[in-house]
């Protein structure tokens, strides 16, 4: 659609210009530092940072209607910039010209709602949203996007020189990461830290097909991301983990595209996340936040965070009702067919704390809350979601885990609906599901497949040397296991 084409007043807005004074603000002492530097934590205290746009109120100079409106058209427009989490410009980061913007097919990922069938058996209407159809199969480049756009614009700036991106990962972000940075060419080379045989084969072999310098370190995630760390705080590298604020600030239009999937009215709605490294949750409890400050939502939907037994430091944290007595504690994770949320100390608990407070304090004190499931929880309801025609991956199988025992809880009512966060592809996970379906799981992911779960392919052996004879034995053998009906 040209623009114009478009309504005279809406014209104008269609196509952004770089506007707004974005900062790093510490969530710890307040401190504020310019972003054309590459800092992930405070220098003063450590703190995690935020990005914050001290020119934000500009935006309220605008109704919630409009905005509504303006991000609606703009879905008709054909510029690439503005057609993944960039359609929501003024909200993801302003200060970035489009032509710095990178944009590889990510965002405004399906929502597909479950079947009846699937509604039934579960008890509730619910909507899986496919991450995994991003280009690199999951929900890293949602956040990806926004951070490399910014290393972009950053590269470009006078004696910026050639960047090193890095990053710990289990498999998603470092192929997101890699990704993004193979298609910025040799302004930005990409490094990978990942544990030694704890990342399917399918994971290990994007980065590796992207070009990216690919280090096994012996342990699991988190000692992973503690190198990365080390290397973030005394060299000059762009970390892209979820430290990194620019991946918060992109991952929060997973919020966005919910609320204008539902025409911006979320009541009665529950989001259900696996929280893993904590980074996902933090940018959808964001991204709705400031749609509510806007007044592009007039109500905050239901958030619902998913654990597994073995890597569930945020459910123990959450145990204790009184918050003055709770204390963080990371835990040694045990195996997980959820690998990637497979960690005990998610480097942006400091955030889900602060953003799960303001939360809460606006949308009521159930508003935010954390479940835990089990390893055979997740793996049925991933086989379950996926007989009845969905993608999910293991961790789309814990969000469904999680909202099941929600409903057996009795946290949620019969009129809420969920969207189920399915944060990849299921074909990254295959292994998994061979396990279950070959009874091969090690006992220690305590897992013990279900009969009607199980598939497997059936060997057809012709009961006739004859070649003539031989389609004709096999097409009989075929119509007998499958019950056919001979046509009249």
């Amino acid at each position: 659609m040209k623009l114009d084409d478009f309504p005279k007043d809406i014209q104008l807005h269609l196509i952004p210009r770089p506007t707004g004074d974005l900062v790093y603000r510490c969530l710890e002492c307040g401190a504020e530092y310019d972003i054309s530097q590459l800092l992930y934590t405070c220098p003063k205290c450590k703190g995690l940072f935020l990005l914050e746009d001290k020119a934000a109120d500009r935006l309220k100079a605008h109704p919630g209607i409009f905005w509504r409106r303006l991000f609606d058209y703009r879905k008709m427009l054909n510029i690439p910039a503005l057609k993944g989490v960039f359609l929501f410009y003024e909200l993801i980061a302003p200060v970035i010209p489009l032509t710095d913007i990178i944009y590889l097919g990510e965002g405004h990922t399906p929502q597909v709602a479950a079947n009846d069938a699937l509604r039934e058996e579960v008890g509730r209407a619910f909507y899986f949203k496919n991450d995994g159809q991003n280009p690199s199969a999951s929900f890293k480049d949602r956040g990806m996007a926004a951070a490399l756009s910014y290393l972009n614009f950053l590269a470009k700036q006078p004696g910026a020189g050639k960047m090193l991106a890095i990053c710990a990962s289990t498999g998603d972000t470092s192929a997101a990461a890699a990704l993004y940075s193979a298609y910025l060419g040799k302004q930005i080379a990409s490094a990978v830290l990942l544990p030694h045989g704890k990342v399917t084969p399918q994971q290990l072999a994007q980065p590796l097909g992207s070009g990216a310098r690919v280090l096994e370190v012996p342990g699991v995630f988190d000692d992973c991301m503690k190198v990365v760390e080390n290397l973030a705080d005394n060299y000059q590298v762009a970390l892209l983990n979820s430290k990194n604020s620019w991946r918060i600030r992109g991952q929060e239009s997973y919020a966005y595209e919910i609320a204008q999937y539902f025409d911006y009215d979320l009541q009665k709605k529950v989001i259900a996340v696996p929280i893993g490294n904590a980074g996902n949750i933090t940018a959808i409890m964001q991204g709705f936040l400031r749609l509510l400050d806007l007044g592009v939502i007039e109500e905050l939907p239901r958030v619902l965070g998913v654990q597994s037994r073995h890597a569930n430091p945020v459910f123990r944290y959450y145990l204790e009702p009184d918050k003055a007595k709770r204390v963080f504690k990371p835990v040694t994770v045990q195996p997980s067919v959820a690998q990637a949320a497979m960690i005990g100390a998610p480097v942006s608990m400091p955030r889900v704390i602060r953003l799960a407070e303001e939360y809460t304090r606006r949308a009521g004190a159930d508003a935010v809350t954390v479940v835990e499931v089990t390893e055979q929880e997740i793996m049925d309801s991933m086989l379950l979601a996926n007989r009845h025609g969905h993608i999910a991956c293991t961790q789309g199988g814990e969000s469904l885990a999680g909202f099941r025992a929600a409903i057996k809880a009795g946290l949620l009512s019969p009129e809420e609906v969920g969207v189920l966060d399915a944060t990849a592809h299921h074909l990254k996970f295959i292994g998994f599901q061979q396990m279950y379906f070959d009874n091969t799981f090690p006992p220690e992911f305590e897992v013990t497949p279900k009969p009607e779960y199980q598939n497997r392919p059936q060997l057809l052996t012709p009961q006739t040397g004859d070649p003539e004879k031989k389609t004709q034995d096999l097409a009989s053998q075929i119509a007998a296991l499958l019950n056919l009906t001979p046509k009249g």
